[in-house]
């Protein structure tokens, strides 16, 4: 049952996300910004960040609710909602180092491994 909601949640996530970077694109084609994707991504945090809130002071997220918001919808649709999640959790704990490192490790990391395996890539195909 978990993975199907899982599934549920990540099919739905997944569908949201390519409609509406198709919408945007239509829109800005011309635009050097990935509008799209920067749209997705704040809404996911936003919507994240909704769900938190309110979870707050209503005892609504069930686990069920969890897997299928949270890693089915969200994780389809945005995984940087989650690492929004993460970096304001190690703020709100007043731990600013390992937030920073966080955030930087995450960026420089994260492309410097799509860069090298592109490049990698490139190797294997010649």
């Amino acid at each position: 049952m978990k993975m199907l909601l899982v599934a549920a949640g990540g099919a739905v996530g997944s569908m949201a996300r390519y409609q509406i970077g198709a919408w945007v694109l239509a829109r800005t084609e011309t635009w050097s910004f990935p509008l799209g994707t920067f749209i997705v991504n704040v809404l996911g945090c936003l919507i994240a960040g909704v769900l938190i809130g309110v979870a707050e002071y209503r005892a609504f997220l069930t686990l069920e609710l969890r897997l299928l918001l949270f890693t089915g919808f969200l994780g389809g649709f945005t995984t940087f909602s989650a690492f929004g999640v993460e970096t304001v959790a190690l703020i709100e704990r007043n731990d600013w180092g390992v937030a920073t490192a966080y955030v930087v490790a995450s960026v420089v990391c994260g492309i410097a491994a799509l860069f090298g395996a592109l490049k990698l890539g490139a190797l294997a195909a010649a």
